[in-house]
């Protein structure tokens, strides 16, 4: 099972249950997984606690063998009936704290932690001052402890922590209180907005506010600005031009994500919600990708289900993931000495900024493994 929020107020991802049907097309054209048809269920998150435990409890009654390539900051409530059977949750988007925490989460990314860890690295770089807007819930509440952490790093001090209600659609008074907080240094300041599909609406208000053209420096995380927004919103002449990003993966035009490229253009070209460019699209490729692998290992007629699928993963040599990502494992020797989110065992990002209306590398600023700064992090109150 895929399941991810859809046609909701706030952050909807509708390219991850997108690519996981394009994948299962894809796999199932070449004969299938170890010669068995791979049968994919989808089901909407709709951003609520109930909507994440009906997918979970759906995964249970279908007798899914895994969920995969999902995303729901709901961890509370999909992970207790997923472990209460031994599913598997592999490849989650990474913004639920259980993710990071499950015996039963497969990460195949450092989800949110490292975002805003390696966010912080490429501001402290960058700013005299920092203002970050994120949205007023629970599990945003450890954002600025990790942009921090970040930022601490480069021997900068905390930023200005600026709440916003996460389906907003005004945000002027929090857009004064960044712009405020931006340019009381002498030096240039730097305003990160980490707010999913809501930054576009955050940062409108943002240039509204910012009459007399201060201009701090604009950033955010993959998954808040994307590409697709970039074109949206005027390509070169967008407001986005000169942004800093985060993310987790190589850039959109990396030559690796080409056999992902191909399987949407032959199993989703129908669907314009499958943009490969999207970090959720991504992930979903990438974790899609380790349950394939992993599945391989089973023996030909080995009945397949989720406590051996889970016993593999916990045993099993590394996966391989094209190059992506790192070889991913989840043996005990692989956790990190992170209190919070033990279960991250890829801690790498990458740095890209926004030029001529693309997003690239940015320039002398390799990929980075934010293990070490997140082992320094004090824990969130």
């Amino acid at each position: 099972m895929t399941f991810a929020p859809q046609d909701t107020k706030a952050t909807n991802m509708p390219g991850m249950p997108g690519m996981a049907k394009a994948y299962e097309g894809w796999v199932n054209s070449r004969g299938g997984i170890n010669g068995r048809k791979l049968r994919v269920l989808t089901c909407n998150e709709k951003n609520t606690p109930s909507g994440a435990a009906d997918c979970a409890r759906k995964a249970v009654a279908q007798k899914a063998v895994a969920v995969v390539g999902s995303y729901s900051q709901h961890g509370r409530a999909f992970m207790a009936p997923l472990e209460a059977e031994g599913i598997p949750f592999i490849g989650g988007y990474g913004v639920s704290s259980e993710e990071f925490q499950s015996n039963l989460s497969y990460p195949v990314n450092g989800g949110q932690p490292v975002l805003l860890a390696g966010a912080g690295h490429q501001l402290g770089r960058a700013c005299s001052k920092v203002a970050l807007i994120r949205p007023d819930t629970l599990a945003a509440d450890s954002m600025p402890v990790l942009l921090d952490a970040g930022l601490r790093a480069n021997k900068m001090g905390d930023a200005d922590d600026i709440r916003a209600a996460e389906d907003s659609s005004d945000y002027t008074a929090e857009a004064r209180a960044a712009l405020a907080s931006s340019s009381a240094g002498k030096d240039r300041g730097c305003v990160t907005a980490v707010l999913g599909q809501r930054t576009e609406t955050f940062f409108d208000a943002f240039r509204r506010v910012d009459d007399k053209h201060r201009n701090p420096q604009i950033s955010s995380v993959l998954g808040s600005v994307s590409q697709a927004l970039v074109d949206r919103t005027g390509g070169r002449e967008s407001p986005f031009e000169g942004a800093y990003l985060t993310g987790w993966y190589p850039v959109a035009t990396d030559p690796l994500w080409d056999p992902m490229r191909k399987v949407i253009a032959e199993h989703a070209f129908a669907d314009n919600a499958v943009d490969p460019a999207d970090s959720g699209t991504q992930t979903t490729w990438i974790a899609y990708t380790v349950l394939s692998e992993t599945l391989k290992r089973f023996k030909s007629g080995e009945a397949v289900t989720p406590r051996k699928l889970a016993r593999m993963l916990n045993q099993g040599d590394p996966v391989r993931t094209g190059g992506l990502t790192p070889d991913l494992s989840w043996r005990y020797e692989d956790m990190r000495a992170l209190a919070d989110f033990p279960r991250i065992v890829n801690g790498r990002v990458t740095f890209q900024v926004v030029q001529s209306g693309r997003l690239v590398a940015q320039q002398g600023e390799a990929s980075m493994d934010m293990t070490q700064t997140l082992e320094q992090t004090p824990r969130p109150a």
